[in-house]
């Protein structure tokens, strides 16, 4: 089952320090060739803890679409 929520990064903003990839408790993000972070939505439970130490303020959570 799918949490709630997810984090997702604005790639634009990013600068790839990882310290969001430290922090995940699920391992759910990785710094993609050096150049962001990428989140994969399917692991990630929307702990918000990347977006909390994310010096560049460039993680936001996200509140998943109910499937019917």
């Amino acid at each position: 089952m799918l949490s709630k929520r997810f984090a997702q990064t604005d790639r634009t903003r990013c600068v790839s320090c990882g310290a969001c990839t430290k922090q995940c408790p699920r391992d759910a993000i990785r710094i993609h060739h050096g150049c962001y972070a990428v989140i994969d939505a399917l692991r990630c439970v929307g702990c918000g803890k990347c977006a909390k130490i994310c010096p560049a303020d460039c993680i936001t959570l996200h509140e998943r679409e109910v499937q019917a």
